[in-house]
């Protein structure tokens, strides 16, 4: 790692050939699940191998801390699942974060938290964290939201539901958003003892009861995966006559993912088949290797994977395949304004990408001046760093500044990427 004033960069070359065999990490979003319906059972068979990231050591702390404040830094998801948990958890607690995490909105949690009756107030800014949170049981049942508020928010409620006396009815509104990360909650939730289901299209019924303290092991990262795709789809042989040699053939091999995953991400696999990579599931996860001819034009919707925005975005760019992408409601209130952080950054490298109602990106082959050595900011945003580094492959080298932001969800990584040959200096 280099400095430039005080601030640390890597300087990414891509490798001559791309053989990876990569033990991703454990999903985050199957982790920080797990831990809070772990704590919500009682029970002492901790979840086997959890994320080691950022956000899952967050969550770890805050379930096994006494202190009257707990500080999730810019954990997004233990803010969300935490609000809901604390509320239903005898003691009084302050929950607060980053600055960043103060900007980001969280009153309609607390408002439908509110109708079941929480004791919540805003310990600064009205509908934004940090919390005062009195823990008490709650005597309500129903709750109505609308369908297009983050899918963390649901399952903050959801996982709560068989705690309260007469368990939970949830009915959503409007557009449904991220109905697979909803999905992979009542899954984890049924594991661990709850009866929890879609009554209807539009309603959630979870019945009062007990969860159960079971084993459990969190599989890998369907959202860690879509940046070795990624690199999959942006492979050229540096020189022609490598493109014939088997040698030269990139091959990765992913461990530790499941053909019928309940993440929503998974679905990566299929649209990147229409980038060319193929997909071939082995006994240890899978396998990646070049097939067939990548699509003339991308068009897809992304509301039930809107944290692989970042990594179809650049791709796409990087490959000179115009797209269109819709559903990405969530994006301005990730860990940064995501839209606005890839038209600024892919803007360094020459593609002018359009936005549309705050919800859709889009390419249409324009492009303006590279700049001669660009530096991708990364926003305080993991995903950034992640997306923006397999890039190199269609570049001469790429820096990323603030690199180690990638601690939130895959600590490895750039060990990860040193590992299949990329130089990192």
């Amino acid at each position: 790692m280099t400095t430039t004033g005080m601030k640390p960069t890597y300087t990414l070359v891509a490798p001559v050939t791309l053989q990876a065999r990569v033990a991703l990490p454990a999903s985050k979003s199957i982790s920080n699940r797990a831990l809070i319906l772990h704590a919500l059972s009682g029970g002492v068979q901790r979840p086997l191998n959890l994320s080691d990231c950022d956000d899952t050591a967050v969550m770890i702390r805050a379930l096994e801390c006494d202190s009257a404040a707990i500080d999730i830094h810019a954990a997004g998801t233990a803010m969300r699942f935490l609000t809901a948990y604390l509320s239903t958890r005898p003691g009084s607690r302050l929950l607060t974060g980053s600055a960043r995490m103060k900007q980001r909105p969280i009153r309609l949690l607390v408002d439908a938290l509110r109708t079941l009756g929480a004791d919540i107030r805003y310990a600064e800014q009205e509908g934004f964290p940090p919390l005062l949170i009195q823990g008490k049981a709650l005597p309500g049942s129903e709750i109505t939201l609308a369908g297009s508020v983050s899918s963390q928010y649901i399952s903050a409620l959801l996982m709560i539901g068989p705690t309260l006396p007469s368990g939970l009815t949830l009915h959503l509104t409007g557009d449904l958003i991220s109905v697979p990360y909803i999905n992979l909650t009542l899954s984890l939730m049924g594991h661990y003892g709850a009866e929890a289901r879609w009554s209807d299209e539009r309603t959630i019924r979870v019945e009062p009861g007990r969860y159960r303290d079971v084993p459990f092991t969190v599989e890998s990262d369907w959202s860690a995966a879509s940046y070795w795709y990624e690199m999959m789809a942006l492979w050229q042989p540096q020189h022609e006559e490598m493109g014939s040699s088997a040698e030269h053939n990139p091959c990765i091999e992913l461990q530790g993912l499941f053909p019928r995953s309940s993440q929503g991400d998974s679905r990566g696999a299929e649209l990147f088949a229409k980038l060319g990579v193929h997909t071939a599931f082995t006994d240890e996860g899978v396998r990646l290797t070049r097939l067939g001819t990548p699509v003339a034009r991308m068009v897809e919707h992304l509301v039930d994977m809107p944290d692989l925005a970042q990594t179809f975005v650049v791709t796409c760019c990087l490959m000179g395949i115009p797209f269109r992408f819709s559903g990405l409601q969530s994006l301005r209130i990730k860990e940064t304004d995501r839209i606005s952080a890839l038209q600024q950054e892919l803007r360094k490298l020459g593609y002018v990408i359009k936005d549309e109602h705050d919800s859709i990106l889009s390419w249409n082959g324009e492009r303006c001046p590279v700049e001669e050595h660009p530096v991708i900011a990364t926003y305080d945003d993991h995903r950034m760093a992640m997306a923006f580094a397999p890039a190199v492959l269609r570049l001469p080298e790429l820096t990323i500044d603030h690199p180690e932001v990638v601690s939130k969800s895959y600590p490895v990584y750039w060990q990860h990427l040193e590992a299949a040959g990329f130089s990192i200096r």
